[in-house]
Order: C-alpha cells, then structure tokens, then sequence
C-alpha cells in the first residue's frame, strides 16, 4: 500500500516541485565567481519563526537535487523526518575542479579546497543567515562528491552531523583511514554509504573495504549504515539510496511504531514516561527540534504500559499528559484508570468526571466515560451499604 502512495505522491511531487523552488545565485569570494542555487523551503516555512529546520546541502545539484527535495516532501508527509531546507549546489562544468584531492590524502587541494571552503565559509552561513540557523547539516553527495564530503569529517568538530555517500568515489588514503578517522569522532554524527552487485568495479571494490574497516569501529558517537544493492547501477541507485539514509538518519523523529514498541518499549526497564523524555529530548538535542509527543503516542504507551501490568507506568504517564495538555481530558482519563485499578473508587469516579469538563480526544468516547461513571457509582453505593451492615452487626 505504502509503495503504491509513494508512486502516486512522486509523481504529485514532480508535477509541483518545479513551482516550489527558489533560484538564487551566491557571489563566491573563495571560488571568484557565482554559483547557482537551487533552494525548496518548507512548506509551512516561516521566515519570523525561531523553530530551527535541518539543513541538506546536496551536491551535484544539477541531476541530485530533484531526487533529494522529493524525498523530503515524501517523508515529511509521513512525519518521518522534520521539514527540513533543501539547497543544491549547482556544479555542471565546474564539478571536476570542485571536488578535486590529493592523489595521496584523498583530501581536497587547490581548486577542491577553494570549493571546501566555500561551503564552509560562504554558502552555509549565507543560508543560515538568509533561512534560519540551523542545528543539524546534512550532506549528501554522489560518485566524485561522494568522496568529496568525507573532507568535511576531518576537523575537530565535523562540519555535517549527517553523510549521505551514494557510490563514492573513494581515493587515496580516505580508503584506508576513513574508519580510523570515525573512530576518533567525538560528537554524534550518522554516516551512510551505499554500493551495488552492479555498481563501477573500482568504486564497489573500495567501498566494500572501506565498509568492512568501519563496521568494526566503536565509537558510540558513529551511526553507521551501509546498503549493497542487488538490482541498480552507479546511477540507479541513488533515489533508492536517498530514500533509505533519510529513513535511518531520522528514525529517531519518526512517531513510535510497532518495532519500537515491542523491541524496546515493551522490555524498558524504567518507567515508560521516562523511556518517552527521554527519546524527544534526544530528538531536540540531535536535531534542534521541539516536537510534541503526540496523542497517540501516549495511548500506545499505556497499552504497552497494561501488557506489563505497570500501574506505576499508567499513574506517570497521565500526570505527563496533564502536565503537557492540561486543557486535554487525555491525562485525567488515564489518572482515572489509574485509581480504578488501585480499587480507589471514589477517587477514580471524581476523575472521570473531571475529564468531562476538559477537551475531547478523538479516540475516547465520552459515552463510554459517562458509563464508568455509572458503574463506579453503583460500585461505591454497594461499598458503603456493606460498611453499612458490617457497622450494625457490631
């Protein structure tokens, strides 16, 4: 079902994708001459808003950009990664010198470091200055570029959080020390790397050693992922690939689904409100992003929460609710369920009714809550009538 919405939304994006791009041209101090640039904002983009978008810097955007930008339409359609701003940088002729570097190092060098540092120096904080900063930088580059934004690994503190190499081109001693160059990274950064059966031999036969020596690296500020693809070429695979790095480089902003809930919800050792403020303020610390913690998700947790039989669970999670949407009946619905299964019935009953005055939630059915209401009452009057007899026996 999801592959034939995305053939659908693709073919929405390619028909409006055009319209949605912003053309601009960069005067380049470092490279003495203009550069073109391809921007897509975000839809709801607000230039007044202090809210902080990722930033995706993809090269060779002449042929990448367009896959890029439709892939985060596509996703963030599905809240499976935060609207982000997209800029391509627009190489054509120019491509050779710009990611040219050291047969030795692999590095850039002369007109590959002039590049280098205009995207640094120039074109980043031109668009930081013109959109928004931004926390998180990704980049994705391809073949020749591919190889070109490793360079950006090699600071003190890595330029991009997030590498997107599609097929790179792998030269010199970045085939050999890229892993040991992860290894030593001391701020958390994803990197992604892709290959296939059918990719350039040269290329394939580096990457895989290259993704044999960094797949041993330890270092728990590297998330590494590598896809080798069976069915596409050098060229092919790149739609493929943007799609699948962004799914696991944000998978962390993508809303709880079922793998995380059995897998590591369900098995959490603490109390689930902890586990759940602990993910979204990984989500703001990784991406610069506040996002709320959606209804759902809270409902997700509280059947997690009744499949482990964790009261504590249930009490903590509506007082989070409460504290987060107190205009929502959402979290007092849950402190009632909570006294209920305490066998606090009056408690539960006053509870219930509380959550009446607040706002609806979609999924809980007011009729449904006017019935516990009943049952409680009938339940408290059978309590007090048994009090009632015990006291005249004594």
């Amino acid at each position: 079902m999801r592959k034939t919405i995305l053939i659908v939304f693709t073919c929405f994006i390619c028909i409006h994708l055009s319209a949605q791009i912003i053309y601009e041209k960069i005067r380049s101090v470092h490279l003495n001459t203009e550069r073109q640039l391809k921007i897509k904002l975000p839809k709801n983009y607000d230039p007044l808003s202090d809210l902080k978008h990722p930033l995706i810097i993809v090269f060779d955007g002449d042929y990448m950009f367009e896959p890029v930008a439709g892939q985060v339409d596509f996703q963030t359609y599905f809240d499976d990664m935060p609207a982000s701003i997209v800029v391509g940088v627009i190489q054509g002729n120019e491509r050779g010198y710009d990611g040219y570097s050291d047969e030795y190092s692999g590095l850039p060098v002369e007109s590959g470091f002039r590049f280098y540092n205009f995207i640094v120096n120039e074109l980043v904080p031109y668009i930081e200055n013109s959109y928004g900063e931004s926390k998180f930088k990704v980049a994705v580059g391809h073949d020749l570029m591919g190889n070109f934004i490793n360079s950006f690994l090699y600071n003190d503190k890595p330029f991009f959080q997030a590498y997107v190499c599609i097929s790179p081109d792998l030269t010199g001693d970045i085939k050999n020390n890229l892993g040991n160059q992860l290894n030593f990274v001391n701020e958390p950064i994803f990197y992604y790397m892709s290959t296939s059966t059918k990719d350039v031999s040269h290329i394939r036969e580096a990457v895989l050693n290259v993704n044999s020596k960094i797949a041993t690296v330890e270092n728990q500020n590297l998330t590494y992922y590598f896809d080798e693809f069976q069915i596409y070429n050098h060229f092919t695979m790149v739609s493929t690939a943007i799609s699948k790095s962004f799914d696991k480089i944000f998978e962390l902003y993508q809303p709880l689904r079922e793998k995380e809930l059995e897998e590591k919800v369900l098995p959490y050792e603490g109390t689930l409100d902890e586990y759940l403020i602990g993910r979204y303020d990984r989500i703001e610390d990784y991406f610069g992003i506040h996002k709320p913690i959606s209804d759902q998700e809270f409902e997700d947790l509280v059947k997690i929460a009744e499949k482990r039989d964790d009261l504590k669970s249930l009490e903590k999670i509506g007082k989070l609710v409460k504290k987060m949407k107190p205009e929502s009946l959402l979290g007092t619905y849950y402190l009632a369920q909570h006294a209920e299964k305490m066998g606090k019935t009056k408690k539960a009953k006053k509870l219930y009714e509380s959550a009446l005055e607040l706002n609806d939630v979609s999924y809980i059915n007011r009729e449904y809550i006017f019935s516990k209401i009943d049952e409680l009452t009938i339940v408290d009057t059978d309590e007090d009538e048994e009090q009632g007899e015990d006291n005249e026996e004594n």
